[in-house]
Order: C-alpha cells, then structure tokens, then sequence
C-alpha cells in the first residue's frame, strides 16, 4: 500500500509519499484522509497495470454492475406513482444493506484495504483512520452500484418539495451506513477472515449465491402470482430499520408526516454513528491487541488428544481409521466441506421449495441422495498430493476395497439418514404418504448406484482438485473431469434402471399400488448389491493403478 511518487528525507534516502505522510505525527484529519484516498487509487491502478487480464476482469464487471445498476435505476423509477411503490423500495434498500454486512465475510480479499492490520505499525489514532478509511471507501464499483440503486429506491417514493429535500440526505445517510456497516463487520471479524475458518467462508461463498437464488426464484413466483402488497406488512416494519428507515423517511416526509420523517431519519443517524463507535473500538483493539498468532500456548500437552468421541464410534481396524479420515476431511477441508454443505444445502431446497409451492412431485426426494452421491466420485483426488500417504499403505486388492469401503461407509454415514430425512419431510408437504416407501426405496437404490459408479470412475478418471482459488479441476484435467463425473452419472441413471422400471410398472398397473411396498426392501437390497459389486471390481483396478492415479491427483 504505497504511493509510486517519492519524496527524499533529510538524510538523503527516497521515501515514498504515503509512508512519509502516514508516518508523519502532525498529519491533520484532512491531509490523513486525502492520503488514504490517494492509496485507495493507487491500490486500483497499480492493480489494473498486473495484466492484461485483470483489466479486462475489471472492466467488464464494472460495464456489468453499471448495467444492473441503470436497469434497477429504471425500474425504480417506473415505479414512481405506484401503490405499492415503498413496498419495493423500502426492503430493496434492507436487503442493499444485508449484502454490505455479508459479502465482507465471504470475499475478504476483494478490497485490500479491508484489512486494517497492515496499518497497525503507523502512529495513526483511531477516529481520524475511521474518517479517512470511509472516505476511501466510497472510491470503487461497489458504492457507485449502490448509489444508483438507492437513488431509484429514494426517488421512487418522493414527491413534493419535502420529499426531495429528505431525498438528498437519505440517499448519502444510506450510503454511508452501507460502507461503515461493512467497515464495522470486517474490522471486527479481520482476524476470522484472515485465518482457515475466513477461508472456509470463502469457499463456502458459492453455497449462498445458491441459497439466494433459490430463495429469489422462490419469492419472485410468490410476489408474481400475489402481487407486490404482500410486501408491505416487511417494507412497514423495516421502515423503522436503518438505513431502510432513511428512505421511509423520504415517502414520510412525501406524504406530510415531518414527526415521522425525522424520527426514521434519526434513527439512519444513530445507526451511522453507532457502526462508526463500533468500527472505531475494533479499530483500536486491532492496534494494541497482539495477534494469537505471537502468543506461545501455555500447555501444548494439554491440547493434544489421544482419541475423540468420532473415532469411538466408528468400527475397529483399517475401516475405521479410513471412515474417521474421511468424515476428517468433510468438517476440516475447505473445499471438501464447501462440497458437501453445497450439495446437502441443495438436496434438501430443491424438493422442499417445490414441495412448498405446490409444484413439485414426491420422486423430487431422489434429489437428496442424488446429490450426496456425486460426492463419491474422484475419492482420491479430494486428498490431492496427501494420497501418497495413502497410497503407502495400498499393496494388494484387499488393501484397495478395506480404503474403498471405509470411503464408502463413511459417505453413507450422512447420506442414508439425510436422504430419509429429506423423503420424509417431501412426503409430509406434499401429504402423499402411500407413496413413502416407493421413493425411499428407488432413493436407496440411486444412491447405490452412484457408490459403485463413484467407486469405479475414481479409480478410472482420477484428477486433483486444486487448493487455491476456486477451481475444482486443475488445468488439463477438465476431460477427466467431465467423464468421471457426468459419464459416471449416466452410467449411474442405468444401473438404476432396473428399480425405475419396477417402479413404473407397478404405477401403471390396476394392483399395482397394493405392492409399492416392495420397493423399498427392493431398492435397499438392490443398491447395496451393485456397490458391494463395483468395490470388489474396482479394487484390483486401484490397486493395479496407484502410480497413475497418484501422478493425477498431484497435479496442479
């Protein structure tokens, strides 16, 4: 974080304009955020000249957050004259806020100057920093989005003199509590977010964009069938909620009620003010606090244990001891652990929402055990180069099925209850009871089969999974990818379809419905074969393999 220009010091030696003008102990509030505002562009255009690439990635995300921006703009402002108009403009401002507060926590190394421990060692106090680093942080893509946005939602609901004078301060109060609210989050978590479990976040990132795109869609079909007064019980009560309260100040102040229009515009002061004490106390904590990472732990024998409670519960021998890494890997790997909540997050919304809106069909709750079982698939390679380990202890068939196996168990350990959990609560929405053991047992059945055709193609097409970023296939491997996973799915739907057959004929026959029951004993049994069979198949063949599978999980 330096200035290219530089200046030279009494003693002859060339510094740096920021450094000598954040070092300098007289610096007044003004020149203080001047500096920091310098430091924020010169972040930007340093950035921008890395490559050529970048630029591009900058340029076109700021064209497509522009676009967005102007299409809500206009939209906003189409709504002006409408009935309902603050039933849009007051939760769009709430939920404009909610993404400020998150997104810091999800992609911390968006904005470097989110982390205030890299000015730790400049004699800067508090209260200044806060000013300057708000200033700062109105430079970017971001607050510009967000002006655009609540400047529709503002002018949406105001007429008359009144209401566009309160305009002005809504739109620059809420914007200001957006950046100081997510100032404020990332101060007091920077210590979170800079360590494995902030990483955690980060991966995890792709699982709420999911969630909230369900949750949109979801409410975007209610909204459309309903219409936009089933808002305005969230758009009354968030009126009262800053900043939201700023624009309820603006439709207030519109419609003659000054009171009201001041006191919800206090309450966006208050707020700002508040954020502001918040982020300045983290502030000085981050300053005179030492990092946990300077501190030496007082008793390092105490924190070591022997056995934990996991490792008692599961089966002795080899089994155990693969299931307990296994299950390890889920909780502690981030992009293991982003994999899975992904698809349990997923298993469990798709036939659930649908289920809920009335659209949906009970065989949906396949979906659950349809997505826990692609986690089958390139076992090898989640471990990435740490299979070597693993690969030591492999010299005979028996060696291979003994690691398939406690693979295995371990997968079906969360997924058999989970995929009854999920069938059961479908099954409950949509009142369709008869029908529970049918699809409970063609869920067992796929998810069999997804174990035996995940067994075999990670031992056929095995590729490593990058730990940086967010690419889950290294370069060159996207081939492998791709047949081990979707052609492993396809040979999965025919390996099942043995069960769907019986279970369509029993649907259409004229006593058929007398025997559904039987496929849920069927599907049990027949799962549990044909992964019984692939492991035993697939053994010899990762134990004939090892070298090759080693030399592609550790690419990348």
């Amino acid at each position: 974080m330096t200035d290219e220009t530089a200046t030279t010091d009494p003693t002859g030696t060339a510094r740096p304009v920021a450094t000598t003008a954040l070092t300098a102990t007289a610096l007044t509030a003004t020149a203080l955020t001047a500096t920091v505002v310098r430091l924020k562009l010169s972040l930007l255009r340093n950035g921008l000249r890395q490559s050529a690439g970048r630029r591009t990635a900058f340029v076109t995300s700021a064209v497509l957050a522009l676009l967005v921006a102007l299409l809500q703009l206009l939209g906003l402002l189409a709504l002006r004259g409408h009935a309902h108009a603050e039933a849009v403009a007051v939760p769009a401002t709430a939920v404009t806020a909610l993404g400020w507060a998150v997104l810091p926590l999800f992609f911390p190394s968006g904005d470097e100057t989110l982390d205030p421990t890299r000015l730790v060692l400049l004699p800067l106090r508090p209260r200044p920093l806060v000013r300057a680093l708000l200033a700062a942080s109105l430079v970017g893509i971001g607050p510009l989005f967000t002006l655009l946005v609540l400047a529709g939602c503002v002018l949406a609901v105001a007429h008359g003199a009144a209401g566009y004078a309160f305009s002005v301060v809504a739109v620059v109060l809420a914007l200001l509590v957006c950046v100081a609210l997510a100032r404020a989050v990332a101060a007091a978590n920077v210590r979170l977010l800079t360590s494995r479990r902030g990483r955690d976040l980060a991966v995890l990132s792709g699982l709420v964009i999911a969630i909230g795109a369900q949750l949109a869609n979801f409410g975007a079909q209610r909204l459309g069938s309903a219409g936009l007064g089933q808002l305005e019980p969230a758009a009354d009560v968030l009126s009262w909620v800053p900043p939201a309260s700023a624009v309820g100040a603006v439709h207030a102040a519109s419609e003659g009620s000054y009171g009201v229009a001041v006191a919800q515009l206090t309450l966006a002061v208050g707020a700002l003010a508040a954020l502001i004490a918040v982020w300045a106390r983290s502030l000085t904590r981050l300053m005179t606090s030492p990092d946990g990472s300077t501190l030496q732990c007082a008793d390092v024998g105490a924190r070591e244990r022997s056995s934990t409670g996991l490792g008692r519960l599961l089966p002795g021998g080899r089994t155990g001891a693969v299931m307990e890494r296994a299950l390890r890997y889920v909780w502690r790997d981030p992009k293991t652990k982003a994999a899975w909540v992904t698809s349990l997050a997923i298993g469990l919304i798709v036939p659930v929402f649908n289920a809920v809106q009335g659209t949906g069909s009970i065989y949906f709750a396949c979906f659950a055990a349809g997505m826990l079982g692609i986690q089958m698939y390139n076992q090898f390679g989640q471990d990435t180069s740490a299979f070597w380990m693993v690969a030591l202890t492999i010299s005979t068939p028996r060696d291979a099925y003994a690691e398939l196996r406690g693979r295995a168990l371990a997968l079906l350990a969360i997924t058999l209850p989970y995929a009854a959990l999920v069938t059961v609560l479908t099954t409950a929405l949509l009142g369709d009871w008869p029908r529970l053991p049918e699809v409970l047992g063609l869920s067992l059945a796929l998810l069999g089969a997804m174990l035996a055709t995940g067994a075999w193609t990670s031992a056929r097409f095995p590729y490593s999974i990058p730990q940086e970023g967010h690419k889950n296939v290294a370069p060159g491997q996207a081939g492998l990818a791709w047949i081990s996973v979707f052609g492993g799915m396809v040979a999965a739907a025919l390996l099942c379809s043995p069960v769907i057959t019986l279970t369509i004929w029993l649907n259409v026959s004229a006593d058929g419905d007398a025997w559904t029951w039987v496929l849920l004993p069927t599907g049990a049994a027949y799962g549990a074969t044909i992964t019984w069979t692939s492991l035993r198949l697939a053994a010899p063949r990762t134990a004939s393999r090892l070298p090759e599978i080693l030399a592609a999980v550790s690419k990348g």
